[in-house]
C-alpha cells in the first residue's frame, strides 16, 4: 500500500539546535530511495507502507544512536486506494486552484 505521511521527528536532551539530526534522518530516507521534501517543520516522504516505517524506526534510531537520550515523533498518515496520487500532485492541485482565482 502507498502511503504519505507528515513526519517530526524531535530529539529530546541534545540542546537546541536539532539540524544535525535533522539531517541524519534526511539521509535515512534518501538512502532508503524515498521520495521526501523536507520543509520547516517536518518531513513529507511517500513510498511503500513498510519501507515508509522502516525509514521511520531507522530516523529513531539513528538520532539514539547521535547520543539523543529521548525521541518523540509527531507522524500525519494518508492513504488513497481510489487512485495513486503523489506529494507533487497534491502541490500542483492546490498551485492550479490559486492561479484559476488570480
Amino acid at each position: 500500500m502507498n502511503v504519505m505521511i507528515d513526519i517530526c521527528v524531535v530529539p529530546l536532551g541534545v540542546g537546541v539546535s536539532v539540524s544535525e539530526y535533522v539531517a541524519a534522518c534526511q539521509t535515512v530516507f534518501q538512502e532508503a530511495g524515498l521520495k521526501h521534501q523536507m520543509h520547516a517543520y517536518g518531513t513529507n516522504v511517500e513510498g511503500e507502507w513498510d519501507e515508509v516505517f522502516a525509514a521511520v524506526k531507522q530516523c529513531h534510531a539513528v538520532v539514539h544512536a547521535m547520543g539523543a537520550p529521548r525521541v518523540t515523533t509527531s507522524v500525519r498518515i494518508g492513504t488513497r486506494t481510489d487512485r495513486h496520487q503523489s506529494m507533487a500532485d497534491k502541490v500542483q492541485s492546490v498551485e492550479q486552484r490559486l492561479q484559476r482565482t488570480s
